[in-house]
């Protein structure tokens, strides 16, 4: 069964990547984002691999703009299944060196941007009893990193924010489900637009996936929203639980070594072009597509996700494995 899907920050990224795969299955896909040629790719994107696709300019830090999106999406390709919050921007600079009316700007969009969509999808959800909502996250909402203060916040606000809404949720019995996919560094564009202070290129901290990467764990979250978090990439994983025990070492591991690694060797300027204020396809009519510039680095696939993907046999796995161990070890004991 065919189904309607808002995406924003679907016009490059891991957003593009997603309405990629819900168009292969023919569903119908209304992209928010704030750039006409990435919207446009995107559209061209969703209609070649088979779906149907609404292309809407919004910014997200505007909830007039938000609401007035998903009327539209509704209006054309009907009532809303699954609303996807996608968009985010950023700064790379050490938390001084970024100015209050940027870090404010950061907020509203990749944190209230968050909130507003999921508000909007809910007032249009709760009257019917049905829809699912994903939040797209990072390993950052659970362990923070220098040089991306304003980012890290907004992510962790993210979780606290989506545990309170799931609760209500919960307290008046909707069949409503809201998740939260944890996302690895991802190889997308963010990079070569992000507005940066840094001396060199930006860069995800390896290792890289690709965005269909982190589609694939986007797609699975909506088909399967009942848990409340999913986790793509074996950095997510060991970051997460590296944070839950041993926190303290992470800050000073971090502090020595989170400069160096996001940043490549090559130089740039401080005048070049970033996407906070404006869309960077904006300006220059570029699509800049899915991918950023890392391919070559980049991971094609995740065991870690199918793992995700398949808890209970993860979980029979490892009771088996354990049940075996301790076999081995009481056979061990008795010999000596």
């Amino acid at each position: 069964m065919t189904r309607t899907v808002v995406i924003t920050g679907a016009s490059a990224g891991v957003g593009r990547a997603t309405a990629q795969l819900f168009g292969r299955r023919g569903d119908r896909v209304g992209l928010l984002a704030r750039g006409q040629a990435g919207l446009d790719g995107a559209v061209a994107d969703v209609e070649r691999a088979g779906g149907r696709a609404l292309a809407i300019i919004t910014d997200v830090s505007d909830y007039e703009q938000v609401a007035a999106a998903a009327r539209r999406v509704e209006d054309a390709l009907g009532p809303i299944d699954v609303w996807i919050n996608v968009a985010f921007t950023s700064v790379f600079a050490p938390f001084l060196e970024i100015k209050p009316e940027e870090f404010k700007r950061v907020t509203e969009v990749s944190y209230l941007g968050f909130v507003y969509g999921t508000h909007v999808a809910l007032d249009l959800m709760l009257p019917r009893d049905h829809g699912t909502i994903v939040q797209v996250g990072s390993a950052l909402s659970e362990r923070s990193i220098p040089l991306q203060s304003a980012y890290c916040g907004a992510k962790h606000a993210i979780n606290g924010f989506t545990s309170s809404v799931r609760t209500e949720l919960v307290h008046s019995h909707s069949p409503i489900r809201i998740t939260v996919v944890q996302m690895p560094a991802v190889n997308t564009p963010q990079f070569s637009w992000v507005l940066s202070r840094l001396p060199n290129h930006p860069q995800p901290v390896p290792p890289i996936y690709q965005p269909e990467v982190a589609a694939r764990g986007v797609l699975y979250a909506a088909d399967h929203p009942q848990r409340k978090q999913y986790w793509v990439g074996a950095s997510t994983a060991g970051t997460i639980m590296a944070n839950k025990f041993a926190a303290p070492l992470l800050d000073r591991y971090l502090a020595r070594t989170g400069f160096r690694s996001q940043q490549t060797d090559q130089k740039v300027g401080p005048d070049r072009p970033h996407n906070l204020w404006e869309p960077a396809d904006g300006a220059d009519g570029h699509d800049y597509g899915a991918h950023g510039v890392f391919d070559g680095q980049a991971h094609s696939s995740s065991p870690e996700l199918w793992a995700s993907h398949h808890a209970r046999t993860m979980t029979a796995v490892a009771g088996v494995a354990i049940v075996a161990g301790g076999i081995t070890l009481a056979k061990l004991v008795a010999r000596r």
